[in-house]
């Protein structure tokens, strides 16, 4: 039967051993994250250099900023783009209000939970970071598609 190789080692080797094993985790799901096409270079960056959990927490609320400010620009270049026409205007407008009121239900069954950092652990702000920005970017798709109709008018 094998040894237990973290139960019996140092506490220098223990922590290097669990470093490693947290990076390893990391990689697993920031690779997860590019296959659903939400992962930036500043994410990548900031993940690399994270240490601690606190620290992926940062990385991803980041991620999350920088999503909405590209979902931002992308919405005023729309309304740039179909301002000669104030019904689709008003439209664009409203389908924004009832997106964020999607968005926000679906992030709150998602993670459903009252009390989530209890019940998601010091992951959930990562997690919940990251699945708001997949969000906001598939949102920014759908406002491109929209832009490019509105273009070519």
């Amino acid at each position: 039967m094998g040894k237990r190789i973290v139960a019996g080692c140092p506490w220098g080797i223990r922590k290097v051993i669990m470093k490693h094993a947290l990076r390893l985790v990391l990689l697993v799901f920031v690779s997860c994250c590019a296959v659903l096409g939400q992962r930036s270079v500043e994410l990548n960056q900031c993940m690399d250099k994270a240490a601690a959990q606190g620290e992926l927490n940062e990385c991803a609320a980041a991620e999350a900023q920088r999503a909405d400010l590209a979902l931002n620009e992308t919405f005023q270049r729309l309304l740039v783009a179909a301002k000669s026409d104030g019904t689709a205007t008003k439209k664009i407008k409203e389908a924004d209000r009832a997106w964020i009121t999607y968005r926000d239900a679906y992030l709150d069954a998602r993670f459903p939970a009252k009390d989530k950092q209890r019940e998601y652990g010091t992951k959930y702000p990562t997690e919940y970071a990251l699945f708001r920005a997949k969000l906001t970017y598939r949102q920014i798709e759908t406002l491109k598609d929209l832009l490019d109709q509105y273009a070519t008018h």
